[in-house]
């Protein structure tokens, strides 16, 4: 199995508008981070993409990826799902919609705000069939896990992706961890998770929470993401502990 992170930054991504750096060094490429996704395949070559970042369309074309067998949300912030249109190009030579999910209160707010994308408008066909997710353990040969995480006053979902006796957890934008969290990726192979910062934020996991969550589920490696404009790639990198990486728009991890 594989695991692609297309995007490893935070909201606003980094450098911020303006050319705000913050303590990231320019010079360093890892140090560039457009809005956070990832995307998982498994060994027949099915593709699920994790939300539908801002910066979609520059993700897909640096990568060279022209098709994906199911998107899925963790939640509906627009840094995760505002890049949803350009999925568009990927429903033109599929013969009905793609597959997609997300939890309910997700879902629910993603028809709300893109309806034209769930049910077709003015003669264009419908791009995605949105499914919750209660039901959901198995697609496109990986088994399907998930859970709901605290995200400050909302809620996102983190997930496990099971395939070829290898797994992949992800969980970003969650701001404690709840039991839950803890079952579902217990001696993961692969967990990819939110470290916005190294100071406690109100809505999202800070470095010591990270590798809390790491600890508590015996991941076997730990790869950090939702990284802001503090978290210089070399600096991070040389302070965190073995068998965590700092995560880069790019990094690509073989299973």
């Amino acid at each position: 199995m594989k695991l692609l992170m297309l995007g490893s930054g935070t909201s606003t991504g980094v450098p911020r508008i303006g050319d705000d750096w913050g303590e990231c060094d320019p010079s360093e490429p890892r140090n560039r981070r457009t809005r956070v996704s990832i995307m998982v395949e498994n060994a027949e070559g099915r593709r699920l993409l994790v939300d539908t970042s801002t910066d979609l369309r520059h993700q897909l074309l640096a990568n060279g990826i022209d098709k994906v067998d199911g998107v899925f949300w963790t939640h509906d912030h627009a840094d995760h799902c505002h890049g949803i249109d350009d999925l568009r190009v990927m429903r033109y030579d599929r013969s009905g919609p793609l597959p997609a999910f997300a939890a309910n209160e997700t879902a629910r707010r993603l028809r709300a705000r893109f309806g034209y994308i769930f049910a077709g408008e003015h003669g264009y066909p419908t791009i995605c069939e949105l499914n919750t997710l209660e039901r959901l353990r198995i697609f496109a040969g990986f088994g399907i896990g998930h859970c709901q995480m605290p995200h400050g006053p909302a809620r996102s979902t983190a997930f496990r992706f099971d395939a070829d006796g290898k797994s992949i957890g992800y969980a970003t934008d969650f701001s404690e961890i709840v039991p839950a969290l803890v079952e579902l990726f217990q001696r993961v192979d692969l967990l990819v998770v939110d470290c916005l910062r190294r100071r406690p934020h109100p809505t999202h996991a800070h470095l010591d929470m990270a590798l809390e969550l790491s600890r508590k589920c015996a991941a076997g490696r730990t790869v950090l993401t939702h990284l802001d404009k503090s978290m210089d790639y070399r600096t991070l990198a040389a302070e965190v502990p073995k068998g965590v990486e700092v995560g880069y728009d790019g990094l690509e991890i073989v299973l």
